[in-house]
């Protein structure tokens, strides 16, 4: 899966009790637009790893962001 990254993208995951908090610029909004995009149009089962290492800032939580059949049972 190729994803695309606006140039200057910013984007923090925060825990915060039991809420995550998405916070991005501009070019990183537009960035978690296009990954969900690509996701979207996507398997059941695709998923993204972002964490501090390959695109969240050096303080954020990691995150997964995973295309589930929409038949699943929670």
């Amino acid at each position: 899966m190729e994803l695309h990254w606006e140039n200057g993208f910013e984007i923090r995951v925060a825990l915060e009790r039991d809420t995550a908090v998405i916070s991005a610029n501009r070019e990183g909004l537009l960035s978690l637009a296009g990954i969900l995009t690509t996701l979207a149009n996507g398997l059941p089962g695709d998923h993204v790893h972002l964490d501090r290492f390959n695109a969240l800032n050096d303080d954020s939580a990691a995150l997964i962001i995973e295309k589930i059949d929409r038949n699943m049972d929670w």
